[in-house]
């Protein structure tokens, strides 16, 4: 599976797992804003010639599989994807004019891997998440 790409003097192959939570784990927020958080995720990885491969939404967590090319670092797609979309969050559900000092949705830092030849896995990995989440909580439930 060749799946190269191309920039004016470079060709490559660089894939990410990045999984990265909202701050202290907000639920019932993150929750409602889970199904509009997709596709503006989508755009702003565009923006900066990324594309997310695949992606899931947990409640609590974000996970994605993402191309970014080696013209950029992973903190800087990452960094512009929290910052803007905390910015649009605030704006558009929060009811914000301002994006203020302080108000922040997204926890600091994340987690990164870097994507091998294991590609397949990281993917049935980030679709299956949530159901092996749940999968242990029921089990949790007996003990």
């Amino acid at each position: 599976m060749n799946n190269t790409q191309c920039l004016s003097h470079t060709t490559w192959e660089c894939k990410y797992h990045v999984v990265w939570i909202p701050k202290c784990r907000k639920k019932a927020l993150y929750g409602q804003l889970r199904k509009h958080l997709g596709e503006m995720l989508h755009e702003l990885a565009r923006q900066k010639e990324s594309k997310v491969l695949e992606g899931h939404l947990q409640p609590d967590h974000i996970h994605m599989l993402i191309a970014i090319p080696p013209k950029y670092a992973v903190s800087q797609v990452v960094g512009y994807m929290k910052g803007k979309s905390a910015i649009h969050i605030a704006r558009t559900y929060l009811g914000q004019k301002k994006n203020y000092n302080g108000m922040h949705f997204w926890a600091r830092g994340y987690y990164v891997s870097t994507v091998g030849t294991d590609e397949e896995v990281v993917r049935a990995y980030i679709r299956d998440q949530e159901k092996e989440d749940h999968r242990l909580e029921q089990l949790s439930l007996f003990k």
